[in-house]
């Protein structure tokens, strides 16, 4: 499960109505379904839309905005990594081309329509941009060149953007994942099992609820209480290239003397 359906799926069981957007119509229409007959109390719809093409994402969200009569909360969640591990040179530009108009143009595009279509209007609403901790630190491997700067480009929208919504009550917030388990990251280091089975050796990496739970702390904060900016990260993640892989040897220690009475 990814971070975005992680996130959907914790947001129906808080009781929200929700917009799914995606270019994945077999995806989305599993997922609406699912969360329509576990959380019958709630809407849940659904938009196909390349978040890099700016007319079908101002159509998407423009129609499901009617639809729902507003828009109160916005998750940027869309990240592509292509490439890795080839460095930058070895990119192809095609690659290059596709990582920016889904990292960069993505969030841009889907936030200047929800602000139009619904959120200036009202002068309310949270955005949650999820960058990721790769935006500011350099990471560790190589062909990380155009996602490092993508996730720092978020970064810089995220804090320029909530400076332009002053007068507003408008949140706008950056969640910053560390190492999720899962095909993102075997996908950035070549899709090479024993790489990646060496790059998670010692440490247990988060998982997508982790995420998604973190976003709905965010959310739950009282309009006048803004996370301006949240890392999630495994504890062994000390910072983007030090990892404590002994942290699962100590932790288990930790927790056998817990449950043996010792603390």
């Amino acid at each position: 499960m990814g971070i975005g359906e992680a996130t959907a799926r914790a947001l129906a069981k808080a009781g929200a109505n929700l917009i799914l957007l995606s270019r994945s119509e077999d995806k989305l229409t599993k997922l609406t379904d699912d969360l329509s007959k576990r959380y019958p109390q709630i809407k849940v719809i659904y938009r196909t839309a390349d978040v890099g093409n700016y007319d079908e994402v101002d159509t998407a969200v423009d129609s499901s905005a009617k639809e729902l009569g507003g828009i109160d909360i916005l998750i940027n969640n869309a990240g592509l990594a292509l490439g890795a591990p080839n460095a930058f040179h070895n990119l192809k530009i095609s690659d290059i081309q596709t990582m920016i108009s889904t990292n960069v143009n993505g969030p841009m595009y889907v936030a200047h329509s929800v602000l139009n279509r619904s959120m200036l209007s009202r002068k309310a609403g949270t955005i949650i941009n999820v960058t990721s901790v790769t935006g500011l630190e350099v990471p560790p491997f190589t062909g990380e060149a155009v996602y490092h700067s993508n996730k720092a480009a978020q970064e810089a929208f995220t804090n320029s953007l909530r400076n332009e919504l002053s007068g507003t009550n408008i949140r706008v917030l950056a969640l910053r994942p560390g190492v999720v388990a899962g095909h993102f990251h075997a996908q950035r280091i070549g899709h090479d099992q024993s790489q990646y089975d060496e790059f998670l050796e010692g440490y247990t990496p988060l998982i997508a609820n982790d995420v998604a739970e973190a976003a709905v702390y965010m959310l739950s904060q009282p309009l006048n209480v803004s996370i301006k900016a949240l890392d999630v990260v495994p504890s062994a993640q000390r910072s983007l290239t030090v990892f404590d892989r002994q942290w699962n040897e100590r932790n288990g220690q930790w927790v056998k003397a817990l449950h043996e009475g010792h603390f």
